[in-house]
């Protein structure tokens, strides 16, 4: 603890949260199975998150992508909530129902191209007036790759060389139209004043001769996202993003840590320390009582983790079929073999030991009890906040006017009403303490989350 801590004095006295929210569409956290549940591909489940997020001053809407429905055991993983519309697609429906909310899509650099992806992303930002966010991810898989006609996978090593050229070459596209490009009056000898700079590339991961087809919005450039936490990605968010979204959202301490570490490396990277937004990902639960917080906290969990869904996790650990098993009895008599878990299922528990896992939740489930259910539910990968209104409202307002983060991207357990408490209990808590703003004070992405002109606009 640093003595200005110690003497009860905080470094960002006046940060506030920002918030985000996260439509996961493919997972098993979200209860799919409530009554209030809705559809993951309607439309309208979609409208109602989005216009309630807005309607709670939230920075952005986060849209997951993914290329593929995720597997197991070679089938279909069928626990799982299955709704993904391209994201770019559904933002653009999204933006013509919306005023400020900024709308972000998650697109991967290893599948598709510059002057496909940087078009239709800037075609986003221009027609949402500068509203638009890109959470630049990478993927080294085959399962995915094979979509696609080259089929296989980049190297891990690979992917963020071809991410960061990737970035390269969407911001020389995005600044390909100088500021006064459009002719200012209708009386002008032609529509374009001075040139579209054409855009050329010659390298081992593109090949490409572009004349970019739209102007800047009014925010420069989409803001760009970036999601990874091992220390190519720390090192690439620090060379290349503005935003980045951690699973560091529930421990403050492993939150501080992941924040100094990242402004660190922007520092390294000739950045101002501040030139990132770190908005962890979480889920808060909220009870009017605290008497009433246990027993709520333990209904989503419970509900997130059905038989079915602890069948499915065990099974990802023993590399079999366990829909025969009771998730109430105890987990399997016969070991697992040793190979590595595969990352088909994701990448909670890729590359880990299966064996070593068992024998660590055998000897959890003797010591304690525990059925396979849940064992299941002991081991699971949980983030977020518990607690009342007020409770939690404190707590937040500390992670942010501590530096542990500038906010959060909300993953609420039920769509679309999850966001009803968090706008009509947390919000005016927060706002109460100074810690949340009280209105929108710009029209951008942006400007929402206070950040810098675009790395190459400065």
């Amino acid at each position: 603890m640093t003595d200005e801590r110690a003497a009860g004095q905080v470094p960002f006295p006046d940060a506030r949260v920002h918030f985000g929210i996260f439509f996961q569409g493919v997972n098993h956290t979200t209860i799919w199975s409530d009554l209030t549940s809705g559809s993951q591909i309607d439309f309208e489940t979609f409208r109602r998150v989005a216009t309630t997020a807005e309607r709670g001053l939230f920075d952005a809407f986060f849209l997951g992508e993914g290329l593929r429905l995720r597997e197991q055991d070679g089938k279909l993983l069928d626990t799982d909530i299955a709704g993904r519309p391209d994201a770019v697609t559904q933002l653009a429906a999204l933006a013509g129902i919306t005023d400020r909310i900024g709308l972000v899509a998650t697109q991967n650099t290893t599948y598709n191209e510059p002057a496909d992806l940087a078009r239709r992303l800037s075609g986003l930002d221009v027609l949402s007036g500068g509203r638009a966010g890109w959470n630049a991810v990478t993927t080294d898989n085959a399962w995915t790759g094979a979509n696609f006609r080259r089929g296989g996978y980049l190297d891990h090593s690979q992917r963020y060389e071809r991410a960061a050229e990737f970035l390269r070459v969407a911001r020389e596209i995005w600044d390909s139209w100088p500021d006064d490009a459009i002719a200012p009056s209708r009386h002008s000898a032609g529509w374009l004043r001075g040139g579209v700079r054409r855009v050329e590339r010659d390298n081992e991961h593109f090949r490409a001769s572009i004349t970019p087809t739209l102007p800047r919005s009014p925010q420069g450039h989409p803001v760009i996202f970036q999601a990874g936490v091992s220390p190519a990605g720390r090192d690439f968010a620090a060379a290349h993003a503005e935003v980045i979204f951690s699973p560091h959202g529930t421990h403050f301490d492993d939150a501080l840590a992941f924040a100094h570490d990242i402004r660190r490396r922007l520092v390294d990277a000739g950045r101002p320390a501040d030139d990132i937004r770190i908005l962890p990902g979480t889920q808060i639960v909220l009870a009017e009582k605290q008497s009433e917080v246990e027993e709520k906290a333990r209904w989503v969990l419970e509900n997130q983790i059905t038989g079915a869904t602890a069948l499915s996790l065990v099974g990802q650990v023993w590399g079999r079929d366990l829909s025969g098993y009771d998730p109430d009895g105890p987990l399997p008599h016969e070991d697992p073999d040793d190979s590595a878990i595969g990352g088909t299922r994701g990448a909670q528990r890729d590359g880990q030991s299966r064996l070593a896992i068992a024998q660590q939740w055998r000897a959890l489930a003797e010591e304690k009890k525990l059925s396979l259910r849940q064992v299941a539910v002991a081991t699971s990968f949980r983030s977020g906040f518990q607690g009342t209104p007020g409770r939690v409202a404190d707590e937040l307002t500390r992670w942010v006017r501590n530096g542990a983060s500038d906010g959060f991207n909300i993953s609420p357990y039920l769509v679309p009403t999850g966001l009803d408490e968090i706008v009509d209990w947390l919000i005016p808590e927060l706002q109460e303490r100074g810690s949340y703003r009280t209105a929108y004070t710009g029209t951008t992405l942006r400007e929402h989350l206070e950040l810098r002109p675009p790395l190459t606009r400065r």
